[in-house]
C-alpha cells in the first residue's frame, strides 16, 4: 500500500484508559513488530494484515485546510462519527475494533481477512494512524436478529452496526446478531450461541434482543429460552442485559403504535416486550427497554417524520432501519448503557 504524499509518520502517545477493565486476549502476531500505520493506507482506505482479535486504533485527523472525516470498517460498521477539524489544527481520536471471522453476520461469508477501514466524510483528512493489539478491553457482545446485525448491503443497517461509533478505546462491539433468528434458532444453531459462549469472559456485557422472529414461539418456550441465554452468559462470568425489540412502524388511525404488529405481540398472543421485562425482573438482569424508547420517538415524529428511521421510502419496509434510524436507535442504547452504569463513562462517546 502507498504512503500519503507529503505526510510524515509520527509516533502517537499511547492513550491510557483510566478505568480498570477486563483483559481480553490480544493478537500475538504483532508483539514483536512496530505499530501498523499509514504505510498500510491509501487516501480513502486502510488494510492491516492482522489475525482475528481486538485492535486499538488511534487516528490523528486534520491538516492545512478545514476537514471533516468519518471512519467505518469491516462489514459497514460505523467506527468514528464525522469529525470536523479547523484549518491548521489536528485532533486525536481512539476506538477499539473487533476483527473476527465471519466478519459480519455469523452465518454469512467470511469476508476479507485482516482489518479494513474506510476513510470517509465530506472532506476527509487522515494525518496519522496507529493500530495495535488491544491489551485492556471489554467485549460488548450483541445477540439479536436483522434489526441488530452487521448488515452486508445498504440500505439495510442494524443498530448494532452503528453502536461502535459511540464507544472509545476500551470497549469492542462483537456483533453476533444474525438475520432471521428467533430465540429458538439462535440456541439451536452451533454458529450462534454455541460460538458466542466460549468467547465470553468475566465482565463482558452480553446484550440480548430477540423477538421479531419468534412469531410461532409460545410463551413458556420464549421465557425459557431467554432464561437459558441469561444463565449461559452468567456461567461464563458475563453480564447479560435484556433488550426489548425496536418497534415496527405500524400506526393506528389516531397516530399511536398501540397494536400487536407495532409492539411485537405474536400470533399466539405472546407479548414479547412484556415477557422480556418480566424475565429481567425475575432474574435481576439489567433491562434496556428499546420498545418503549423507540415507540415514544416514532410516535413523536409521526407518520411522515418517522419514515426516515426505517426503510419505508426505499423498500416500503417498516421493520428494518436505515443507516440514520440505526444510528438514532444505537444512540438510545448508548444512553442506557451510560444511565445504568453498564460501561465506564470514559469509554463512551457523546456526539
Amino acid at each position: 500500500m502507498r504512503r500519503f504524499n507529503g505526510v510524515r509518520v509520527a509516533a502517537l502517545a499511547a492513550v491510557v484508559l483510566g478505568t480498570c477493565l477486563t483483559a481480553a486476549p490480544a493478537a500475538q502476531a504483532h508483539d514483536r513488530h512496530p505499530p501498523l500505520g499509514l504505510d498500510d493506507c491509501t487516501a480513502t482506505a486502510c488494510h492491516f494484515d492482522v489475525p482475528t482479535g481486538d485492535y486499538d486504533v488511534t487516528v490523528r485527523l486534520g491538516g492545512e485546510t478545514a476537514s471533516s472525516t468519518d471512519i467505518s470498517g469491516e462489514t459497514r460498521r460505523s467506527l468514528l462519527p464525522e469529525t470536523a477539524v479547523a484549518a491548521g489544527r489536528h485532533v486525536t481520536r481512539t476506538f477499539t475494533v473487533d476483527v473476527r471471522t465471519p466478519e459480519g453476520e455469523p452465518t454469512g461469508p467470511d469476508g476479507t481477512p485482516g482489518l479494513d477501514l474506510v476513510i470517509g466524510g465530506s472532506a476527509p483528512a487522515l494525518a496519522d494512524i496507529r493500530v495495535t493489539p488491544a491489551r485492556h478491553t471489554r467485549q460488548l457482545f450483541l445477540v439479536g436478529d436483522s434489526t441488530v446485525c452487521d448488515q452486508s448491503a445498504a440500505p439495510y443497517t442494524g443498530w448494532g452496526q452503528q453502536l461502535p461509533r459511540f464507544l472509545r478505546r476500551g470497549v469492542a462491539v462483537a456483533n453476533y446478531a444474525d438475520s432471521g433468528e428467533s430465540t429458538v434458532t439462535y440456541l439451536q444453531n452451533p454458529q450462534l450461541w454455541d460460538t458466542v459462549l466460549p468467547l465470553i469472559r468475566p465482565g463482558d456485557l452480553v446484550l440480548i434482543q430477540l423477538a421479531h422472529n419468534d412469531k410461532t414461539t409460545d410463551e413458556p418456550t420464549y421465557r425459557a429460552n431467554l432464561e437459558t441465554l441469561v444463565a449461559g452468559a452468567r456461567e461464563k462470568g458475563g453480564r447479560p442485559v435484556l433488550v426489548t425489540p425496536i418497534v415496527r412502524r405500524w400506526f393506528n388511525a389516531d397516530g399511536t403504535l398501540n397494536n400487536d404488529t407495532a409492539l411485537l405481540v405474536n400470533g399466539l398472543g405472546v407479548n414479547h416486550p412484556e415477557v422480556i421485562r418480566s424475565v429481567a425482573a425475575a432474574e435481576d438482569v439489567p433491562l434496556i427497554d428499546l420498545t418503549a424508547g423507540t415507540k415514544t420517538l416514532v410516535e413523536s415524529l409521526g407518520v411522515e417524520g418517522s419514515k426516515a428511521l426505517y426503510l419505508y421510502n426505499e423498500k416500503r419496509d417498516n421493520t428494518h432501519t436505515s443507516a440514520y434510524g440505526a444510528t438514532v436507535y444505537a444512540g438510545l442504547v448508548r444512553d442506557q448503557l451510560l444511565a445504568q452504569h453498564l460501561v465506564p463513562r470514559g469509554t463512551v462517546r457523546v456526539e
